[in-house]
């Protein structure tokens, strides 16, 4: 096997391949809307559709409680079947919004310049199929396999609900060696790299009321308290002056890298020239003071994702709102207990709750905590020399700031050794308009995918 056979098995098949890539992007499966249930049902039954020719045994599941957002397991034993991989991704992807910004229909795929653009291009539709066709590849070509165990998810990004209420009930039938995950980027000028270590997620909505309706802001105004006024300021409570985290509590277990880890992600890190130009902005979030790695990757965050009150529309409307409504995420890092932050956080906006008004919190997902893996792992070895045949530079190790709640679960449940080896790339603009993934992207994952299974089964 050498590295140019996902590449001749793409060129050969690359309308069909582009085909059902196609068909999988067109599927809206938001897994957050409960209007998408029907959608992420279709598109888990497409993916089953998809494995089963390949030898696959492969089930839908959906937990007893919570919304029944399809989970794939599949199974197909291989020629070593002592060795056991288990592969997890996600097929669900995040809400369009905002609609306008959007040059193409985001779940019409259209091909632009050797780019796909949809939603879910990249994340994770797009590096889900890409593993998966590395993976038909071998099997039509009759390559010995270890056996293979998927995953597959409808509600990544907005907690992992069903498959973590299903994953303790399967721990017997996903029981692995390694669990692979593309989910995750590559490093600076598009080097591979390995993520040892990523970052936990919790969020929540805060809304402050005040008065029982808007009000006239002339009649009104230094009188009724303001909910809008006083959103911002509450929010603005949450960090000091210099950029850092002001909650009480939130930051006591926070653990700094060893001095490997630190060399390591200093190897893999942006510039903040890089930054810059990739983003559009300097790197000035976060702490002052504190190296732009370190803040990306070694601490713990809390975020402002959205603010919606009074009125926004063309003009003037003279009102003092009845209400303003955010949306807050924090990024945990290991050691970090996600109960705690979340009661920090929760102390913390109640304290400072202006006078008048009344704040509550509202769709918690008190999600998952971060974590970081050995750097002697024997699985990093072999993935380092697969990546090496990839490019010659070898692979980065790094350690991403985002997050998969469900990989910590599924490394304690299943026994495996996570490997998060993915082919991102910022101009990916994932989670944002105009999301899309490079053909050039997608055959690299059919090569990682190809040449670590064939690694593994000998």
């Amino acid at each position: 096997m050498n590295v140019q056979f996902a590449q001749d098995y793409f060129d050969k098949n690359r309308q069909t391949i582009l085909d059902e890539l196609f068909e999988l992007l067109r599927l809206p499966t938001i897994g957050t809307d409960p209007k998408r249930l029907g959608d992420c049902a279709r598109c888990a039954t497409w993916l089953k559709q998809f494995l089963k020719p390949l030898g696959f045994d492969v089930e839908l599941l959906t937990p007893d409680s919570g919304r029944p957002v399809p989970v794939l397991f599949a199974e197909r034993l291989g020629e070593n079947t002592a060795m056991n991989v288990l592969f997890y991704g996600h097929y669900d992807v995040q809400p369009e919004d905002p609609l306008p910004e959007w040059k193409t229909p985001p779940f019409e795929p259209t091909l632009i310049d050797g780019r796909v653009y949809a939603r879910g291009a990249q994340d994770n539709k797009g590096q889900v199929f890409g593993v998966l066709q590395g993976i038909k590849a071998l099997i039509e070509a009759g390559k010995p396999l270890p056996t293979l165990k998927i995953l597959l998810e409808g509600q990544e990004e907005s907690g992992s609900e069903a498959l973590s209420l299903l994953a303790p009930k399967i721990a017997s039938r996903i029981q692995a060696d390694v669990l692979m995950v593309s989910d995750t980027s590559s490093g600076p000028n598009k080097q591979p790299s390995i993520v040892a270590g990523l970052r936990g997620v919790q969020h929540f909505t805060v809304t402050l009321t005040g008065p029982e309706h808007d009000l006239h802001s002339g009649v009104h105004g230094g009188v009724s308290p303001n909910p809008a006024q006083g959103m911002a300021a509450l929010l603005a409570s949450l960090h000091n002056p210099d950029g850092s985290i002001a909650v009480a509590g939130f930051s006591d277990r926070v653990r700094p890298p060893s001095q490997e880890e630190h060399d390591h992600a200093i190897k893999a890190a942006l510039s903040d020239e890089q930054y810059e130009k990739e983003v559009g902005c300097p790197p000035a979030g976060g702490a002052d003071g504190v190296n732009m790695m370190l803040r990306g990757s070694f601490l713990p965050t809390i975020e402002i994702n959205g603010i919606h009150t009074g009125y926004g529309g063309p003009g003037s409307k003279t009102v003092i709102p009845s209400s303003a409504l955010a949306k807050i995420s924090m990024r945990l890092v290991p050691d970090q207990i996600p109960a705690e932050t979340y009661l920090a956080v929760q102390k913390h906006l109640e304290a400072h709750c202006p006078r008048g008004m009344k704040v509550t919190l509202s769709e918690a997902c008190r999600g998952a905590p971060g974590f970081r893996l050995p750097l002697n792992s024997p699985i990093f070895h072999l993935a380092s020399e697969v990546l090496a045949e990839m490019d010659p530079r070898g692979a980065l190790f790094r350690w991403e700031g985002a997050s998969i709640p469900i990989v910590a679960t599924l490394q304690r449940i299943s026994g495996a050794a996570p490997l998060l080896v993915g082919f991102g790339r910022e101009e990916d603009k994932i989670h944002c308009p105009n999301e899309s993934f490079g053909l050039d992207q997608l055959v690299q994952c059919m090569t990682w995918s190809s040449l670590m299974v064939q690694a593994l089964a000998k």
